[in-house]
């Protein structure tokens, strides 16, 4: 019983989000606090939410601190060169803005923090997606699919707890998939590549200085102009949305205004520049994410610091440091928000048992005929299963399962560990990584949507990994 209800309460929450029935915030409180009440567990409810709420609550704190750091950061113009430089290799093409999207996003990953890769790249790449008028999901999609990617390095997380879990060595486990995840990342610059291709043919390009000049009255040229091929105009008149007819990326008329805040990240003359202090800003950025690779305190402990550092040297004035925390608020509470909401949704899923049950079946259900290819039933279930369940969960509770069935078979717990690992590109979009609500809040685009562009490419990419595993004998 536990295990339908389960299914079905993830089934409601993700069919409701992406019929834009209900914001996500909203379902992840209401759907799992009715379902919880279903299965007769509601006198405990609030059991469940303080505990998932304290397990989050060390995310949420550091999501706070880095937006505020990292919109700083933006504020002082430390990203400028390489928002200029981005935009200097894409020239205004929406293939090569594509494709430099998700090697930026590769490139940023490298740190081992997804929101610290969403910020960065969303604040580098959002002015020129809405100065092109391109669809902002296939920002959001390109970037979340190759930070899944990446995702696996030993530092990221999955590979320690995969390692931790089956007590094995993490360069035991990651080493030898290093040819797979390489064709999975090359399969996402394809997949950029053909993406951009499609977004070239939809609405055209402009020249690079017309992309670089928010006042000019730029149109649209190329194959075919606007969504419906009227030839719409980069520069809307007054109230009309840079974004209008993007397609899936679901923007609003009312966010034209936005849209041009948004490419002021490169006025050169914006008051918030701090050109003197580049090098300071550069060097305290450096040697935060060194400290966060290195642990050498916790995450939330490190960009707690690091913002307040940054907005006392940047804006030493009360005043100029109250508005600079004041421009950033709106991300830091909804995001915020969203990883507290989600802290309910984890919370009942596990405090009802239903991840267990869940979990259970699937194992079960395996065919016994299956028992020498685990290597490969794993690969498929890290696909459902750390989309709908916290890395935690899977590499603690799942995994252990897996590789006790494989090794009756003869499977090697190494061979388990690699095969878990494939997942993770489709686990970046899931509505339990608290990483992907900061890509879609600083993107504007609606979860939902992200969530139906996004889900199937990631599947494939994850797919394609497995493949290439398989073909390269490493699972």
């Amino acid at each position: 019983m536990l295990t339908v209800l389960g299914f079905a309460m993830i089934a409601t929450f993700l069919v409701l989000i992406m019929m834009k029935k209900m914001s996500p915030i909203a379902a992840l409180v209401l759907i799992p606090a009715l379902f919880c009440v279903a299965v007769g567990q509601g006198a405990q409810l609030g059991d469940y939410v303080i505990e998932g709420v304290g397990k989050l609550a060390p995310t949420a704190a550091m999501l706070m601190f880095a937006i505020v750091y990292f919109g700083v950061m933006i504020d002082v113009g430390l990203f400028d060169p390489i928002v200029r430089g981005i935009l200097r290799f894409c020239k205004a093409d929406p293939v090569r803005v594509v494709v430099g999207t998700a090697v930026l996003a590769a490139i940023v990953s490298l740190d081992g923090d997804g929101s610290t890769t969403f910020m960065i790249t969303v604040s580098a790449m959002y002015p020129l997606y809405k100065r092109l008028g391109m669809s902002l999901v296939v920002m959001t999609g390109v970037a979340a699919t190759a930070n899944g990617v990446m995702n696996t390095l030993p530092w990221g997380g999955p590979t320690a707890r995969a390692a931790t879990a089956l007590k094995l060595d993490a360069a035991d486990i990651f080493v030898p998939m290093i040819p797979a995840l390489g064709v999975g990342l090359l399969f996402v610059f394809v997949l950029a590549y053909v993406l951009g291709r499609r977004e070239r043919k939809r609405i055209g390009y402009l020249t690079l200085d017309e992309a670089l000049v928010p006042e000019a009255e730029t149109v649209l040229v190329g194959a075919g102009g606007g969504a419906d091929g009227t030839g719409t105009s980069a520069k809307p008149a007054a109230g009309a949305g840079a974004g209008a007819g993007t397609g899936a990326a679901g923007v609003d008329g009312d966010e034209g205004a936005q849209g041009d805040e948004g490419f002021q990240g490169l006025d050169p003359k914006r008051a918030t520049l701090r050109p003197k202090l580049y090098w300071f800003n550069a060097g305290l950025t450096v040697a935060l994410l060194a400290a966060m690779i290195l642990e050498l305190m916790p995450i939330p402990v490190l960009f707690l610091l690091g913002a307040a550092l940054a907005l006392t040297v940047n804006y030493p004035n009360m005043t100029e440091q109250k508005a600079r925390i004041a421009a950033h608020a709106d991300n830091v509470l909804n995001v915020s928000g969203m990883v507290f909401a989600a802290a309910v949704f984890t919370g009942v899923l596990t405090g009802t048992g239903m991840v267990k049950h869940m979990a259970d079946w699937l194992v079960d259900a395996i065919p016994a005929g299956m028992g020498p290819h685990m290597a490969l039933v794993t690969g498929v279930l890290s696909l459902p299963l750390t989309y709908f369940m916290s890395n935690d969960g899977f590499y603690f509770g799942v995994l252990p399962v897996l590789a006790e069935a494989g090794a009756a078979h003869g499977v090697s717990p190494l061979e388990i560990a690699r095969a878990s690992l494939v997942g993770q590109a489709l686990h970046m979009s899931s509505p339990l990584v608290p990483a992907v609500y900061v890509l879609v809040g600083m993107a504007k685009v609606e979860f939902g949507d992200h969530t139906k562009f996004t889900v199937k490419w990631a599947a494939l990419t994850s797919l394609v990994v497995l493949a290439a595993g398989i073909l390269f004998g490493i699972i």
